[in-house]
C-alpha cells in the first residue's frame, strides 16, 4: 500500500510544473518579465529577429518539457508501490540537488541571471527537501 504523502507531494509538484510549463509555452514574454523583471527580460529576448525566434522556440520547448514532467508526476502520483515511491523520491532529490549545483556553477557566470541565483537555488533545495521529508516519513513508518 502506498503513502498519501507521496500522492500529495507528486500532485503539488505536478501542478507547479504544469502551470509553469503552460506559462512558458503560451505566455513566454510575460513569464520572463514576471521571473526576471522588464530590463533583464528585454536582454534575454535577443537583439535580432532571428535570435528572438530562437529564444522563443527554446522557451516554448522548455515549457513543453516542463509540462510533460508535470503530466508524468500526475501519473506517478497514483502508483501505490512503496519501493517505487522511495526510488522515485530519491531520484527527485538527486535531480533537484543537481539543478541547484548546476545553477551555482554555471548560471552564476551569466551576470543577467546572477541576481536571481539565491532565490532559484533556495527553490531547488526546498523542492528537494519536500522529497527528503517524504523519505524520512516513509522510513519512520517502515521501521516503527
Amino acid at each position: 500500500m502506498g503513502s498519501s504523502g507521496f500522492f500529495l507531494i507528486c500532485m503539488l509538484h505536478s501542478v507547479m510544473a504544469l502551470t509553469c510549463g503552460a506559462l512558458m509555452m503560451f505566455y513566454t514574454n510575460e513569464a520572463t518579465v514576471f521571473g526576471h523583471g522588464i530590463e533583464i527580460a528585454t536582454k534575454l529576448k535577443g537583439s535580432t529577429p532571428h535570435d528572438q525566434l530562437l529564444v522563443q522556440t527554446s522557451d516554448s520547448f522548455s515549457g513543453l518539457l516542463l509540462f510533460a514532467i508535470g503530466f508524468l508526476l500526475f501519473m506517478v502520483a497514483f502508483v501505490k508501490d512503496r519501493e517505487f515511491q522511495s526510488f522515485f523520491a530519491k531520484g527527485c532529490v538527486l535531480l533537484h540537488v543537481s539543478m541547484a549545483f548546476w545553477r551555482i556553477y554555471f548560471e552564476r557566470k551569466l551576470e543577467d541571471l546572477a541576481r536571481d541565483l539565491p532565490r532559484l537555488v533556495v527553490g531547488d533545495i526546498a523542492l528537494a527537501l519536500s522529497w527528503v521529508f517524504f523519505l524520512v516519513y516513509s522510513w519512520r513508518e517502515k521501521y516503527d
